[in-house]
């Protein structure tokens, strides 16, 4: 799950971000061209990882799981490191 979640959150952060940047921003695709790409990549998501983690891809989601008393502490804790580890800058940058 830990996995699934990591690989989940990279598309979408790879495939989001590379709309704005790739796409020159609201000049170049727009704000559509950028909410397709966001909501395909949430889609692919939940298609490919949906059955093994559930595709939360956002650790507001895992939070509101284990509130509801669907997901452990332990299950918690896998889903938001999975889901924040790419997001801290590599050591070089510090």
């Amino acid at each position: 799950k830990f996995v699934a979640e990591l690989i989940g959150t990279f598309m979408l952060v790879f495939v989001g971000t590379g709309a704005v940047v790739f796409g020159n921003g609201l000049d170049g695709l727009g704000h559509l061209g950028i909410a397709f790409a966001f909501g395909l990549a949430i889609v692919v998501a939940a298609y490919s990882i949906g059955t093994v983690s559930g595709a939360h891809l956002n650790p507001a989601v895992s939070i509101a799981m284990f509130v509801n008393k669907r997901l452990s502490s332990s299950e918690l804790v896998n889903y938001i490191l999975g889901q924040v580890v790419l997001t801290r800058p590599p050591l070089a940058a510090q």
